[in-house]
């Protein structure tokens, strides 16, 4: 699967949590995870738009989908 989220925005995130200097295993470990997560919260809150008879995700099933 090619990858959505830019190496980029993996080091600014990195570097607000405090790093000063940041990999790039570490970028690429990031991006994978948050893109993993963000797939289980896509597919849980498309279940739950389904379930509601919609095909539209709406911003209350990805909030309920992450919790």
């Amino acid at each position: 699967m090619k990858s959505i989220l830019p190496l980029a925005a993996m080091e600014k995130l990195i570097k607000k949590a405090g790093a000063s200097r940041v990999g790039e295993d570490g970028k690429q470990a990031l991006r994978e995870i948050l893109e993993q997560v963000a797939d289980e919260i896509c597919e849980k809150a498309l279940r739950m738009a389904k379930h509601s008879g919609r095909k539209t995700i709406k911003a209350a099933d990805i909030k309920l989908a992450a919790k």
